[in-house]
């Protein structure tokens, strides 16, 4: 494996795009319900129904968690670009992953 894979910056990299790809595979399903809404409402209700699951659940925690890592991590990605290079970049990731965390976490807690 290259050295620079080891970074914590390079994982920072890759959790962004792969939260980004996620989240382009999630839109189709989300559009799909949300046209559920409109031409079948029994089918939402059922669906609806089916999203009380805990397994569900915990998925949209996932799904949140996904949508916040992608959002700090375009806010780091842009501090990058239009402030200037610091030392603690590593900080920012980090920072990033940890409001992830709390952002989600806070759905499940309101979820559950």
């Amino acid at each position: 494996m290259r050295s620079y894979r080891n970074h914590p910056l390079w994982f920072a990299f890759l959790l962004h795009r792969v939260s980004g790809l996620a989240l382009a595979l999630f839109l189709p399903a989300h559009f799909y319900v949300l046209g559920m809404s409109i031409r079948s409402p029994q089918a939402l209700d059922g669906f609806l129904n089916w999203a009380e699951l805990p397994l569900v659940k915990f998925a949209e925690f996932g799904l949140v968690f996904l949508l916040a890592v992608h959002f700090f991590g375009g806010l780091r990605l842009l501090a990058l670009e239009f402030l200037p290079w610091s030392a603690p970049q590593k900080s920012l990731a980090a920072g990033a992953v940890a409001g992830a965390f709390f952002i989600s976490g806070i759905f499940l807690l309101n979820a559950v």
